[in-house]
């Protein structure tokens, strides 16, 4: 797909020459990342949990059916998408973007790439130049993947020896310390895109197997206040000569730039700013059809959703998606037990419902990505966000996301200074990047409503369905040959200190089912950074190999017995549901 943009859902088969461990996570079978929240009753897209009654701990058995005639949505095939930092400019990690151990385990777990984040806000384009900053305070590039192959020179994989890791490892930890300090003093110093920056981004993202969304520099403005596009044109101009096959945007958060540059800049300004861009696109041959998305807002306040509505009446027609931004929680002030609170999980539902209202309003049907979500804002926090716990978070934002129609995500990020990414600063994967990697293998991009009952030995009434049993359904993914079209695969987030037991029953019933359950591994239980899959920790094999993801087989009708505090995911073979037999 030429929409591909963040790590995690690569939909295109890799060149021979790219590594197997890394680009597994990107692969034709794994792009997929659709998710769904439980209905109870049709109409429903919110995802219902299963309630515990008073006086009945662990008897209550769920009953479970999931609609297999057709989909309540069907998103897109690169729904799970990964954005890189631009401070990997910074603090020395672009040059390790050819490193086989990060290569292979970025593509294996992403589709679309976007290069994103508060260091943005000084990225500054310069293709001319190898060194130097312009004299600007502040602007703003962001460089994201799609889909191309560099098919003339090929994809060459480096050898970084230890040492080498090593020495960027400590320049990268005190690069760190600079760079907190700015995002907290909200003062940026200018880092400069060169060409050669530029060649090696795309390159990288073209070995991997995705598609590169640049959102250019927004903060370099004219004395009435009007987009300076002169930089971005000379970016545009540069990448037209390479042919890089590159999406599009304008800017990132920009209802925040009165803190960044002094001066605001309202949405109707930034519509203007948007259809000039379209103009410029359309000038160069090479992007005369690109892809542009917009305007990536933060989270959709009452000033905010202003500031969406005048961009709307300008520019709504000349986006081909609309995009914003969410942050669950502050990470400087985040707790464990932040990640287990259903009113935080929901909190993102909200958020939808507002963005769907403007966005309908002006164009209706018109795609919505969310296009920058991360379990806590600051960077993160060691051992949390980064920890088995986040997942709940994650995987729940993924059930959200699909069972309300929006049809990217892009998480933040896949590596770079803080603690909300994938892998850590050895490569190694962390939790989220194995819950991404199932995601990405199981689950395909129709979602199926839920059924769901209790049954109690004294039944009452109103009282058996409650939010911290949160299941979801979807076909199973097409590209996963280990199973034939027409089988569903669940995914279940249990926050109950409680095992829950469920029953599949109508069209699940007496099918055989394969279990994936994710645990956390070692003895820093909710806080550790290192996961078991049936029992059996999961590791990379080596550098450039993926383990094997074996399934625990369940005999048919057996029932699910889902324990405390986990996430699984459970495919049911065989179903032949109609809704999952063609693509």
């Amino acid at each position: 797909s030429e929409l591909i943009r963040g790590f995690l859902l690569s939909g295109m088969p890799c060149p021979s020459s790219c590594p197997p461990g890394l680009l597994a996570l990107m692969a034709p079978g794994l792009a997929l990342m659709a998710t769904f929240s439980l209905p109870s009753q049709a109409g429903d897209r919110r995802a219902l949990p299963v309630e515990k009654p008073p006086g009945v701990k662990g008897r209550t058995l769920i009953l479970l059916d999931v609609n297999t005639k057709s989909p309540v949505r069907i998103i897109s095939e690169n729904f799970l998408s990964l954005q890189l930092d631009p401070s990997i400019i910074h603090d020395g990690w672009l040059d390790f973007l050819s490193c086989a151990r990060f290569h292979r385990r970025c593509g294996a777990a992403a589709a679309w790439r976007r290069w994103d984040g508060q260091k943005a806000f000084s990225l500054l384009g310069k293709p001319g130049r190898e060194r130097g900053s312009p004299p600007h305070a502040r602007s703003e590039d962001i460089v994201r993947s799609d889909i191309a192959l560099d098919k003339q020179k090929g994809c060459k994989i480096a050898q970084h020896p230890d040492i080498m890791l090593e020495l960027q490892r400590e320049k990268a930890a005190q690069m760190h310390l600079v760079l907190l300090k700015e995002q907290f003093s909200n003062t940026y110093s200018n880092l400069t895109l060169t060409a050669r920056s530029l060649d090696k981004l795309y390159n990288f993202a073209d070995c991997s197997g995705l598609h590169l969304i640049f959102a250019l520099n927004a903060l370099r403005r004219n004395p009435n206040n009007s987009w300076n596009s002169s930089n971005a044109l000379s970016l545009l101009k540069y990448s037209a000569s390479k042919k890089y096959n590159i999406s599009w945007e304008l800017g990132n958060e920009p209802n925040n730039y009165r803190t960044l540059i002094g001066r605001s800049v309202n949405g109707s300004q930034l519509g203007k700013d948007y259809t000039q861009l379209r103009s410029l696109l359309q000038l160069i041959r090479t992007y005369s059809r690109a892809h542009l998305y917009g305007p990536n807002i933060g989270r959709p306040r009452k000033n905010v959703v202003a500031f969406l509505e005048g961009f709307m009446k300008v520019a709504g027609g000349t986006v081909d998606a609309v995009t914003w931004q969410h942050y669950y929680i502050d990470g400087r002030v985040a707790k464990v037990t932040d990640f287990l609170k259903t009113r935080l999980l929901d909190t993102l539902s909200d958020q939808i419902r507002k963005i769907q209202k403007v966005v309908n309003t002006y164009t209706p049907g018109k795609k919505i990505w969310l296009e920058g979500v991360g379990m806590t804002s600051a960077g993160g926090m060691n051992n949390l966000s980064d920890s088995y716990a986040a997942g709940f978070l994650w995987l729940n934002t993924l059930g959200l996301l699909a069972s309300q129609g929006i049809d990217v995500v892009v998480r933040h990020s896949f590596l770079d200074h803080g603690h909300n990414h994938l892998v850590d600063q050895n490569f190694n994967p962390l939790p989220d990047y194995w819950l991404s990697l199932l995601y990405k293998r199981l689950i395909g991009p129709k979602v199926l409503a839920i059924h769901v009952a209790g049954l109690q030995r004294k039944p009452r009434p109103g009282r058996v369905i409650r939010d911290k049993l949160r299941i979801y359904a979807h076909c199973t993914s097409y590209h996963n040959h280990n199973y034939v079209r027409g089988s569903i695969t669940l995914y279940i987030i249990n926050l109950h200190r409680s095992r829950k037991k469920i029953k599949l029953a109508g069209t699940l019933r007496d099918k055989i089912v394969h279990q994936y359950l994710l645990q956390p591994y070692g003895k820093d239980g909710l806080h550790s950074k290192s996961v078991q899959l049936n029992g059996q920790p999961l590791a990379m094999v080596d550098d450039g190999t993926l383990p094997e993801l074996k399934p625990r087989p369940l005999r048919a009708g057996r029932t699910l017995v889902i324990p405390p505090l986990t996430m699984s995911f459970y495919v049911v073979k065989n179903v032949n549901a109609l809704a999952c037999r063609y693509r």
